[in-house]
């Protein structure tokens, strides 16, 4: 006799991200997802004298907390929350999201030819619980020309990306290295994201 498997949880991802979203179905998660207004901005600001780790963590459990409370004002299914928030960092600096296809030049020539950093935060608000984890990836980027650049903000993709680069895109021809998650590059880092939702008693299927 097979014994029967749990049936798949529900959650809701409380991000607009299609990478996120297909993550989540790689691995078999049912979920829903969240759309709870943001502040105002492209990014949220960094707070005098934070640093770069502890924002990115921050703003991953400032998105889960809005998150929980959406669903109240709402009043939607008390699901698990996923939320997530990725951070690309160099020499202890930010670099977000481009604001415009000049910034996404300046970022881009910034990262070209060093390694940085990119930290992708994950909060899971159950109940009465808010679990946290992070993600550390080093990343390297090979010398990039002008012209590359010029060509590949053309494309539109560096926009809506920390970084100003998508490694599961056409950037992907500029990373020489990784050391670390690759999925955590991507926005959300399954290792780390499934260690907790097991710690939360949620089965992956």
């Amino acid at each position: 006799m097979t014994q029967d498997r749990p049936a798949p949880a529900r959650l809701y991802l409380a991000s607009a991200s299609p990478r996120r979203r297909e993550l989540l179905t790689q691995i078999g998660l049912t979920h829903e997802v969240l759309r709870v207004p943001a502040p105002p901005g492209e990014d949220e600001p960094q707070h005098a004298g934070e640093s770069a780790a502890d924002y990115v963590q921050r703003t991953a459990r400032d998105k889960a907390l809005r998150g929980r409370d959406w669903l109240g004002a709402q009043a939607l299914p008390l699901l698990p929350l996923l939320a997530a928030d990725t951070t690309v960092i160099l020499d202890g600096q930010v670099l977000g999201k481009p604001a415009d296809p000049d910034d996404a030049i300046r970022i881009l020539q910034t990262l070209s030819g060093n390694r940085h950093q990119v930290h992708t935060a994950v909060a899971l608000w159950t109940g009465d619980r808010l679990l946290e984890t992070v993600s550390v990836t080093d990343v390297w980027m090979r010398p990039l020309g002008l012209d590359e650049i010029g060509r590949y903000c053309d494309s539109g993709e560096p926009f809506g990306k920390a970084g100003a680069y998508g490694i599961q895109g056409l950037a992907g021809t500029f990373i020489a290295r990784i050391d670390g998650s690759y999925t955590g590059v991507m926005g959300l880092p399954l290792f780390e994201t499934a260690n907790l939702l097991r710690d939360a008693g949620i089965a992956i299927p």
